[in-house]
């Protein structure tokens, strides 16, 4: 029985001493705050990959990229037609020729004032010899074309009827022409415009070389085969 009771001592003293080892055997003082951190350890490859993504920059879509595009001016010529025929000069500055529209104005404006002066003096003319052909002595528009101081007595009748006469024919040409030639400035605006914008991407370039090469033709005629020179040009 004693020895049982001396055992049972003993391991009684062991365990209370297994209990008290170092780091548990201080209590945490009051007001003093345990931090409940757990401490992990990780590869280099993970931490290495965490820094790459996080260091990174942000990755850019392909559209917001602001990309500068050179944009190549195609004219239309049933469009550049059509303007013409709109107004004298509009399909010239369609096609982007703007040094051609003061040609067309000018043009227009010059045959204009023409068609204009010719027609007032085809006017005047024309009712000086309708006046002289009558017998009205009331109607004397003719002697208009005198300084006042002529006495009409010494003037010669036929010989101003056929020059009245001459004059009204002369300025009814002219102002026809006028009006022929706007026609034809007119017409010639519409075709320079379509003409312009279709060979706007024509090569006009004065690079011109010209090959020169032997060679040997085909003669069937004969049996044997010629020799010549090639001569080619490109333009």
């Amino acid at each position: 029985m004693n020895r049982l009771l001396t055992a049972a001592v003993a391991m009684f003293a062991a365990v209370c001493v297994c209990a008290r080892t170092p780091g548990h055997d201080r209590m945490p003082s009051r007001g003093t705050r345990v931090a409940d951190t757990v401490s992990v350890t990780a590869p280099d490859s993970t931490v290495a990959t965490l820094v790459a993504d996080t260091v990174a920059p942000p990755r850019v879509e392909r559209y917001d990229v602001w990309e500068e595009r050179e944009l190549t001016f195609n004219p239309d010529p049933t469009r550049a037609v059509w303007m013409s025929a709109l107004f004298p000069g509009l399909g010239q500055v369609y096609n982007r020729r703007y040094w051609k529209l003061p040609i067309v104005v000018g043009a227009y404006m010059g045959l204009g004032y023409a068609t204009s002066w010719n027609n007032g003096m085809l006017n005047d003319y024309t009712r000086a010899y309708r006046d002289i052909m009558d017998n009205d002595p009331s109607t004397r528009s003719y002697m208009d074309f005198f300084p006042p101081t002529t006495n009409e007595a010494d003037i010669d009748k036929k010989w101003l009827t056929s020059l009245l006469q001459s004059r009204k024919n002369f300025y009814r040409r002219n102002r026809d022409l006028c009006i022929i030639c706007m026609v034809g400035v007119y017409l010639v605006a519409m075709v320079d415009a379509y003409v312009d914008a279709a060979l706007s991407h024509f090569d006009i370039s004065p690079d011109l070389s010209m090959d020169v090469a032997p060679a040997m033709m085909r003669d069937f005629n004969s049996p044997r085969p010629s020799i010549g020179l090639v001569w080619a040009l490109n333009f």
